[in-house]
């Protein structure tokens, strides 16, 4: 007779790694890229006013931000396991409403994946601080990089080619690539993260933990040094192809150059190799200042509209930089108890930078040239290269350390 036996990968769970965390962010990436692109033509379309889209975005924003910061709360009563699956829900959610509903559903549609994007970024970032040491963060930062390049490297233009072949079409690879997404989550079995302590005390509530990371000045950087970041991508995805438009340059060359630019994605590795070499700090102020300086030149050549999107188009480049290492200070800086409430609060900086950067823009249109935002980005960086001055030079870097197993340990 023939013994059954239970597969192994049923029996005893995978080791979550590096490669495991990095798959779903690549499903993730796919699932947005591909939308990054439709929904802002897609709401054009179904409210045929530029002015009502921009309140609508802001609107979901300031949702988007109070959704982050209440999912600590929330993971009280609710394991976390289900809250990064119902998150991975609300991608697909939202797409099936975008497909089923009127056009104007395409207003819910977004809020679905704003939202869902929030609460799983919450909780994948708990899950790394549990699962990955911390003289591995570089490496995962630098894989997730990688394993997400394709799709937002192909996503934003293929997502608006299908939608204009057929409405449906890039909606419905979304919410495929969501649901493999929650599939690798599952097949991992994370459950709820690693256990730290027993509470003796109930969970904080979002203001006192708020107040907590207040306290903590290494967090405070690490978050403001990923508001900067995020800040400048939004004058470079946003701003870049108005400024083309207003000067004749076409339509379609924001997109293209994006595209173009979220392709270094895949050069990821070199980065981190380089970055091995020096530290953490050199890479970050190394990125504010570069594109510190090349969002101020796109600003005094804007005379010349093509140097313009040249400076700004290297600028790109220093912003993957900023993606690759910018997010470190932050992560290796947050203390085991506190990494749900934490990841909570760092994920807000997208929403911030979403809500912050269009009302500069707007105050920086009524006195100058939509070239005056890019040296408005630009003076920000200055900012964040100044802020990562106070890092320690060695973060980041391995050290030799007695009593640890293989006597490495991060700084």
């Amino acid at each position: 007779m023939f013994e059954r036996r239970i597969p192994e990968w049923l029996r005893h769970a995978p080791a979550p790694s590096v490669a495991g965390f990095a798959r779903i962010a690549g499903f993730e990436a796919a699932a947005r890229g591909i939308l990054i692109s439709v929904f802002p033509v897609a709401m054009f379309d179904a409210l045929k006013d530029a002015a009502l889209v921009s309140s609508v975005y802001f609107a979901v924003g300031i949702v988007s931000l109070c959704t982050g910061l209440m999912v600590p709360w929330l993971n009280r009563y609710v394991p976390r396991r289900w809250i990064y699956s119902i998150g991975a829900l609300l991608y697909v959610a939202g797409a099936l409403v975008a497909i089923f509903g009127p056009p104007q559903a395409i207003v819910l549609a977004l809020a679905m994946n704003s939202f869902a994007t929030v609460i799983t970024f919450v909780c994948f970032n708990a899950y790394v601080l549990d699962y990955i040491a911390r003289v591995e963060l570089g490496r995962n930062e630098t894989l997730k990089m990688f394993y997400s390049a394709l799709g937002w490297t192909v996503g934003p233009v293929l997502g608006v080619a299908l939608w204009s072949w057929w409405r449906p079409a890039p909606f419905l690879i979304a919410a495929v690539a969501a649901s493999a997404m929650l599939g690798m989550f599952l097949y991992m079995r994370l459950g709820n993260g690693k256990l730290i302590t027993r509470a003796t005390r109930p969970a904080p509530n979002p203001v006192a933990f708020l107040g907590r990371f207040a306290a903590q000045p290494r967090l405070v950087a690490g978050w403001l040094f990923a508001v900067i970041r995020s800040s400048g991508w939004w004058a470079y995805i946003v701003y870049l192809p108005i400024f083309a438009v207003s000067q004749g340059l076409g339509d379609q060359l924001g997109g293209r150059l994006l595209s173009v630019t979220n392709a270094a994605l895949f050069l990821a590795p070199v980065i981190l190799r380089w970055l091995q070499a020096r530290s953490v700090r050199t890479g970050v102020r190394t990125g504010f200042m570069a594109t510190a300086v090349l969002f101020i030149a796109a600003t005094v050549g804007s005379g010349l509209p093509w140097v313009t999107v040249c400076c700004l188009f290297a600028a790109s480049f220093f912003l993957i930089l900023l993606d690759v290492c910018g997010g470190l200070p932050f992560l290796m800086a947050v203390k085991p108890s506190e990494r749900t409430e934490m990841s909570a609060v760092y994920s807000s900086y997208r929403d911030v930078s979403g809500i912050a950067t269009p009302g500069l823009a707007w105050l920086v249109l009524l006195v100058a040239p939509i070239a005056g935002i890019f040296a408005v980005a630009g003076s920000a960086c200055l900012i964040g290269w100044a802020i990562a001055g106070r890092l320690n030079p060695r973060l980041g870097r391995a050290r030799v350390a007695p009593g640890i197993p293989g006597g490495v340990a991060a700084e």
